[in-house]
């Protein structure tokens, strides 16, 4: 398989790592482990630091505190082809952090140019065959206009005509930072084509473009690779998926979509979470769920992590920092944890303050817009033979809904002895005991 060779080196320094203690702030190899790594392997030391980073990218390797370790997607390599083709989709969609952006391209010309990305790519894929990047330059700079003018931009934006009915997605964290500084003058043609070299070498650089050398006094060509052509046609189908979403979500706010499906069963739920990540890109959908997973709603919160779900390994990097957040602590271990192994234990994966804060926060969702019925389930779910020590537990956890859920469950629980000593720990709470 293609993606297998084109990653084989980053293959080879991921296995070559094993469990390493420590990695820099951006998760790279140290310079004295990119040495070692080059010197076993036989690449330079900026091949090595290289093949790392696409490791990093594509699910090779996993962040484990100060270090790094083997990603469940390295033991699926040899055996699971949909896993690597996955893997190298991860890579496509993180392009932009492969190729600096050159420094005479300013930074909101960049952000602009990627929202480009998409219908150039889809252009190339249409044609089926070597396009002359002159062709490609016009289209970029004809849409670059437009989008200066303050006319309708050929991609980027959630609204109708942007990203919606945009087939590849873009991940650049750093690009899209800038895309709200002030635009200054229109772009010179001798920077519009420089962003274009650079979008080409990006996509060249993941091996979704093929670039054909010119003969003497002819244009340089390139197509797609049948990479790039599976990931144009992937990204196609995506949005199929939202054409036939019924309900409509697409162009809502994350609260809002998540707000509607709270009514639906899991498959049309399900359906509108795909259509609603598949209209964005997905490091901007990602963001706007955990902003919502860090409001007041518990239900939302809930949600939000099954939206993020959809979203898969591309998530990641945004769910593993939010791990450091109490509030969404138990429910991104849970999400990291399934993305490394289906089926998996919550009691594996939570400690018990971890485990109780969930069940305060399910808690909260179920009195908010569930029934009594469901509350008094909750609790048969977890307290056992320990009423008291559940609820004493729940009091500890310090979560802002802890006395309101207790009290609910005084009022509820039909056993006398389970809602006597959810009034203890209730009265407790408001008291202000611990």
């Amino acid at each position: 398989m293609l993606a297998r060779r084109l990653l084989a080196d980053a293959v080879r320094v991921a296995r070559w790592a094993g469990e390493l203690p420590a990695v820099d702030r951006r998760g790279d190899l140290l310079p004295d482990d990119a040495q070692a790594a080059g010197r076993a392997l036989g690449m330079t030391v900026g091949a090595a630091a290289e093949s790392w980073e696409r490791a990093r990218l594509v699910g090779l390797v996993e962040l484990r505190g100060a270090g790094a370790g083997p990603g469940w997607r390295l033991h699926a390599w040899e055996h699971d082809d949909d896993a690597v083709l996955r893997g190298w989709a991860a890579l496509f969609d993180a392009w932009t952090l492969l190729v600096p952006v050159p420094s005479a391209v300013p930074a909101a010309l960049a952000g602009m140019s990627v929202d480009h990305a998409p219908q150039l790519l889809s252009f190339v894929h249409l044609v089926d065959g070597p396009v002359a990047v002159a062709e490609l330059l016009e289209l970029l700079r004809r849409g670059l206009d437009e989008q200066w003018r303050g006319g309708p931009a050929m991609a980027g934006g959630a609204g109708p005509g942007g990203a919606a009915h945009s087939p590849v997605p873009h991940a650049a964290s750093a690009v899209h930072a800038v895309r709200g500084a002030g635009r200054g003058d229109p772009p010179e043609p001798g920077e519009v084509a420089e962003v274009l070299q650079w979008m080409v070498d990006g996509f060249a650089a993941v091996g979704a473009l093929v670039r054909h050398r010119p003969a003497a006094g002819e244009e340089q060509l390139i197509e797609l690779s049948p990479l790039g052509h599976w990931a144009v046609r992937a990204k196609l189908e995506e949005i199929c998926v939202v054409a036939q979403t019924a309900a409509g979500h697409i162009e809502k706010s994350a609260a809002e979509m998540l707000g509607a499906c709270a009514g639906y069963t899991p498959g049309p739920a399900r359906a509108e979470y795909r259509a609603w990540v598949a209209a964005r890109p997905v490091d901007r959908a990602v963001a706007e769920l955990l902003e919502v997973a860090r409001g007041d709603d518990p239900l939302l919160r809930g949600l939000a992590f099954e939206t993020l779900r959809v979203a898969g390994h591309p998530a990641e990097p945004a769910v593993r920092a939010a791990a450091d957040e109490p509030a969404l602590r138990p429910y991104a271990l849970l999400w990291l944890a399934e993305q490394a192994d289906e089926g998996i234990d919550p009691s594996e994966v939570l400690d018990a303050e971890d485990a109780t804060w969930l069940w305060v926060d399910t808690g909260a969702a179920v009195l908010e817009h569930g029934d009594t019925a469901m509350l008094v389930q909750h609790v048969q779910g977890a307290v056992s033979a320990d009423p008291a020590g559940l609820f004493a537990s729940v009091r500890a956890t310090g979560h802002p809904r802890a006395g309101q859920v207790l009290a609910a469950v005084a009022s509820a629980h039909p056993d006398p002895a389970i809602a006597r000593a959810a009034r203890r720990s209730a009265f407790s709470v408001h008291q202000g005991g611990a």
